[in-house]
């Protein structure tokens, strides 16, 4: 059977978020930039949740692409950050070897959310399947390129090559699988209604409206209405 049939598993897996900074994202115009920032956090959240390997890479922070979002770094405050200066992360011995450690425990599944499709996420896939037995998952709603076409035409390129495309969402609902797994369903229901848009919105009203639920905040008391005379 092939690896490829196999789903993504807390046991399985690795993230690795390539140069998600600002100046890399100014660039972005495949996708509405402040939606790319809630995804990757989304993305990286769901990782800490299921205790997924996260290597955190970036490329001339100094002089040209600023710190990585501040944001997914509060997410995974105690990593250390790799820094480049090759597009190509799999050039950087130090990124080999933090994904390495991982693979070694079987954890050959690479999920990568980068920035920009077409450079820094295609190199660095292409690359690292030519030199090793690694798969790539790669999570296009948190990954961005230069026009919607530098995207699609990554993806396009990436899968030819065996990439397996996903979405942020269908990551971390992989990971959980069931339902029945409680001892992550509360972090993973808090998680969508912070961050899954419509679908969060679609469990807040299901709790309390349909299950009589306490709402998730505490707020002011409601005034009833008061037509005027």
């Amino acid at each position: 059977m092939s690896s490829k049939l196999q789903v993504l598993t807390p046991q399985n897996s690795q993230i690795i978020f390539i140069d998600q900074q600002p100046q890399m994202a100014f660039g972005v115009q495949s996708i509405d930039r402040q939606v790319l920032k809630n995804n990757v956090v989304g993305l990286a959240k769901a990782a800490r949740i299921f205790n997924i390997p996260t290597t955190v890479t970036t490329v001339e922070t100094d002089s040209f692409s600023g710190n990585t979002f501040p944001e997914l770094l509060a997410v995974v405050p105690d990593n250390d950050i790799l820094e480049r200066t090759s597009m190509n992360s799999w050039d950087d011995q130090n990124v080999r070897d933090a994904l390495a450690k991982h693979a070694a425990d079987g954890r050959k599944k690479i999920v990568v959310a980068g920035l920009w499709t077409e450079v820094c996420n295609t190199t660095f896939a292409l690359s690292c399947m030519n030199d090793t037995d690694y798969e790539i998952y790669m999570v296009a709603d948190a990954s961005g390129g230069t026009s919607v076409d530098a995207h699609k035409y990554a993806m396009d390129r990436m899968v030819q090559a065996g990439v397996v495309p996903v979405t942020w969402q269908q990551v971390l609902l992989e990971w959980q699988r069931d339902w029945a797994r409680k001892e992550t369903y509360d972090a993973v229901t808090s998680l969508v209604k912070e961050h899954s848009g419509a679908y969060g919105m679609g469990i807040d009203y299901a709790v309390t409206h349909v299950h009589g639920g306490a709402e998730r905040v505490k707020h002011g008391k409601r005034i009833d209405p008061n037509p005027a005379k």
